[in-house]
């Protein structure tokens, strides 16, 4: 063979080469990657090729599947309920893809995920159509829709946990939204899609996962611990030392009280009950920063929850000066909560000073309902001691029987509480956000700890308060979770 000929042969031959490591390149090392593209069309037909699994609540489906028409995708999502639950479910849309327990437990809901595959196998040797598996949350029906009706047409939300396990039982939030509105992929679904992105009030926001507020003065109840576990008071009815007014340190700025309230050196208790800021602020200031800060991580501050779904982290601030630090400890400054956290934090104290994981799947289940994962309740941490949970449970039993919370009272219930109303915007221009914060305790223990916040509302900015607002709401939610453990 002559020299031009060996060189085209040989030129041909790297071809052959690179065509072959190409080829094995995608079919064995990109295959998986590709499969699974979120643009390959032949993965989403398959994905809606058969009915999705469902999402359980109280042992009935809040999900369901419509055949559709004049589309390659067989079947698209439905939801009963749809605003009321979407801060739970979000969405699966053909077009806009999957969020919070629909896109963290697609797997199973599709029946795609590995631990499915034996029953895949054995469906295809019976001929049996693929189905989706199911996701068994540990939320409370009746508790999720007292939360979601007490909100109404007023922006906030609202989030409830059972203290002795950090399985939440109703998690609402409005605005909100119907997530079967845009599951399509039809121009309908394209609309009400772009609609619901423009909205000013951002209804697709899960506010009681992602929004940090100021929590204003629910936050005294973690000041309060702060106090009680480092030794700063140990009795709630010592007189504290406290002068009013009192000035705020390095600074000539008095730190107010809202309305005509004395607060000068009264005891803890009598302190939470009326809602002094003068005495928590000087609280926060004696026990100083680095005490502050290691009471308020523990009750879950600064760190991302995964219920699964993520929650944002909430916030207290590692860097303050002494003003800033008396500050935050009355729930200003750059102190912010999600209602979740809000939540764990009368989680806590209701359960005698531990904390527990919050969680909202219960158990994954098969089609053939056989369980593929269950939850395991967890230890998160242990912000105070037994004794003083006990001690800081009968500061906000008082809120509650005669203090700024006597709203959430419930007949025969002990009810432990604390009202929050948080200024926020330029100069406090804007209206105040409204909190309250409690739990339920029967003979049987604490079955539920509540978190509300109203972010706006109808009301006359004077006439907006935790106790006027939000308890109301937070009674409603512990009252149902009462009556369904009956």
């Amino acid at each position: 063979m002559n020299k031009p000929l060996r060189r085209i042969a040989l030129f041909c031959g790297l071809l052959v080469l690179a065509l072959l490591i190409r080829d094995n390149w995608l079919q064995y090392v990109k295959a998986d990657e590709l499969r699974t593209h979120e643009k390959n069309r032949r993965v989403l037909i398959e994905r809606y090729a058969q009915k999705r699994g469902d999402i359980i609540v109280d042992g009935k489906s809040i999900t369901g599947s419509d055949r559709t028409s004049g589309s390659d995708f067989a079947y698209k999502r439905t939801y009963k309920d749809g605003p009321m639950w979407a801060p739970v479910t979000g969405y699966a849309s053909q077009a806009y893809g999957a969020t919070q327990i629909e896109s963290l437990e697609d797997g199973i809901l599709t029946g795609n995920d590995d631990r499915l595959f034996f029953r895949r196998t054995l469906d295809m040797v019976t001929g049996k159509k693929k189905e989706g598996g199911n996701v068994v949350t540990t939320l409370d029906g009746a508790a999720q829709k007292a939360a979601f009706e007490g909100l109404g047409n007023k922006k906030g939300a609202v989030a409830a946990i059972d203290p002795s396990t950090g399985a939440i039982l109703a998690l609402a939030s409005t605005p909100s939204y119907d997530p079967t509105a845009f599951a399509g992929n039809s121009k309908d679904d394209e609309e009400a899609w772009t609609s619901l992105e423009s909205d000013k009030n951002k209804p697709l926001l899960n506010r009681a996962l992602r929004e940090t507020y100021p929590p204003g003065s629910t936050f005294k109840v973690v000041t309060a611990a702060a106090a009680l576990e480092h030794g700063l008071y140990t009795d709630p009815d010592e007189n504290t030392n406290s002068p009013q007014p009192w000035t705020l340190p390095d600074s000539t700025t008095e730190l107010k009280n809202e309305g005509p309230i004395q607060c000068k050196d009264v005891p803890l208790r009598e302190a939470l009950r009326i809602s002094c800021n003068t005495v928590f602020g000087k609280v926060g200031s004696d026990l100083g920063k680095d005490k502050m800060v290691e009471t308020a991580e523990k009750f879950g501050f600064n760190e991302e929850q995964f219920v699964p779904v993520r929650s944002s982290a909430s916030n207290f601030p590692k860097e303050m000066d002494k003003p800033q630090t008396a500050l935050s400890s009355i729930g200003q400054f750059e102190t912010a909560a999600t209602p979740l956290q809000m939540a764990m934090v009368a989680s806590a104290i209701a359960n005698d000073g531990k904390l527990m994981e919050p969680y909202m799947v219960s158990e994954t289940q098969s089609p053939g309902v056989d369980v593929i994962s269950r939850h395991t309740p967890k230890e998160l941490s242990r912000p105070l001691s037994a004794e003083n949970a006990q001690k800081l449970q009968d500061m906000m039993e008082t809120v509650v029987k005669t203090g700024t919370g006597t709203n959430a009272q419930i007949p025969g219930v002990t009810v432990g509480g604390k009202t929050g109303t948080a200024q926020h915007g330029v100069d406090n221009s804007e209206k105040p956000y409204a909190w309250f914060i409690s739990y339920a305790k029967t003979a049987d223990g604490s079955p539920v700890a509540v978190a509300v916040v109203v972010e706006d509302s109808d009301a006359d900015r004077g006439d907006i308060s935790g106790g006027g607002l939000a308890a109301p709401i937070a009674k409603n939610v512990m009252q149902a979770v009462l009556d369904s453990t009956k």
